[in-house]
């Protein structure tokens, strides 16, 4: 691996550990504001990534530097702990906890879009010849090769939707699962909690279900978000 290939590892990594670290914090807070402590308690509640490191090394630093040696991309994993009987009696507000993490990571997509946007606007970036697939992602300066900025924004960018996205798909161990209950009555919610606990499968099958259709989903997401981000400056 040369100097440019370590450089984008660096890069990736460090926006990797910014967009989980703001997700599992979202977590926490949300799960603090609904009452339930644990996670605070843990020192979650807080953009420093160390806590989250300490909980799940292997999905912030092990997994996620050897996906991107193996693929030249990043991911991985983190979570923020709960209390399951705070859960229980407040579904709705655990749905909410859940959808947090997934909602950061679309904050953080949109914050990026904007800074990407401005930066072509301003004559300061400029946007790729075309958008088809990831290659499509790096904005550049002017007048050199992409440069720091330019690859940390446009990660940061396809990163946090990819994050967002793949949260959100209803299938446990992933937010959504939780997330559904925000629609449902808390009686509801309830039974379908204890449903959810009664087997431990059901956490394997979700990952493999989730692995299966994500990316039909997430292409078509992919491609929309940048057409939209550099709508008017593509070349037709």
């Amino acid at each position: 691996m040369n100097t440019p290939d370590l450089a984008l590892g660096a890069i990736w990594y460090i926006v990797f550990l910014f967009s989980t670290t703001c997700h599992e914090a979202a977590h926490a807070l949300v799960a603090k504001l609904g009452g339930d402590l644990t996670a605070a308690e843990g020192g979650q509640v807080t953009l420093n990534p160390i806590p989250h490191i300490r909980r799940s090394p292997w999905g912030m630093v092990v997994f996620p530097i050897v996906s991107f040696l193996l693929g030249g991309w990043m991911i991985g994993w983190a979570s923020a702990p709960f209390d399951p009987a705070w859960q229980r009696r407040y579904p709705r507000r655990s749905a909410w906890m859940a959808l947090a993490g997934p909602a950061a990571n679309f904050a953080l997509m949109i914050l990026a879009g904007i800074a990407i946007r401005v930066g072509v606007v301003a004559g300061y970036f400029r946007a790729p010849a075309f958008v088809g697939g990831y290659s499509g992602l790096v904005a550049s300066s002017q007048t050199t090769d992409p440069t720091f900025v330019t690859s940390a924004l446009s990660i940061l960018f396809v990163l946090n939707l990819l994050l967002g996205t793949f949260n959100l798909l209803p299938v446990p161990p992933l937010d959504g699962h939780a997330g559904i209950m925000v629609l449902m009555p808390e009686h509801a919610a309830q039974k379908y909690l204890d449903m959810m606990r009664q087997s431990g499968s059901y956490a394997l099958l979700g990952i493999v279900i989730a692995w299966r259709i994500f990316p039909r989903i997430f292409q078509p997401a992919l491609s929309f978000a940048l057409h939209v981000l550099y709508s008017g400056f593509l070349k037709r």
